[in-house]
């Protein structure tokens, strides 16, 4: 029984330790601002224009967004207007 418990001790001390020590890795030293401290990687671009991670947006599928989300807009004015009348909300 003494074993067990010994290794139960044992395990959880090393436990402990191992979070204990991933949370002292990270210094903190190239943050930004008060919990701002995303980084690049190694290798990523300063400038993204024109570089392999520049996602080049359509400019056709950016316009069915746009109108896509002007149509949104306008249901729920529709379903604001049929609220404010009826007092009842509808999708």
């Amino acid at each position: 029984m003494k074993k067990i418990k010994a290794l139960a001790v044992t395990g959880a001390t090393a436990l402990l330790l191992s979070v204990g020590m991933s949370a002292m890795a990270y210094d903190g030293t190239k943050c930004k601002g008060s919990g701002n401290c995303w980084e690049a990687k190694p290798g990523f671009p300063d400038k993204i224009k024109g570089s392999k991670y520049d996602p080049k947006h359509s400019q056709t599928e950016l316009d069915k967004q746009t109108t896509s989300m002007q149509a949104m807009e306008a249901r729920n004015a529709e379903r604001v207007k049929n609220f404010k009348e009826t007092g009842k909300w509808s999708y």
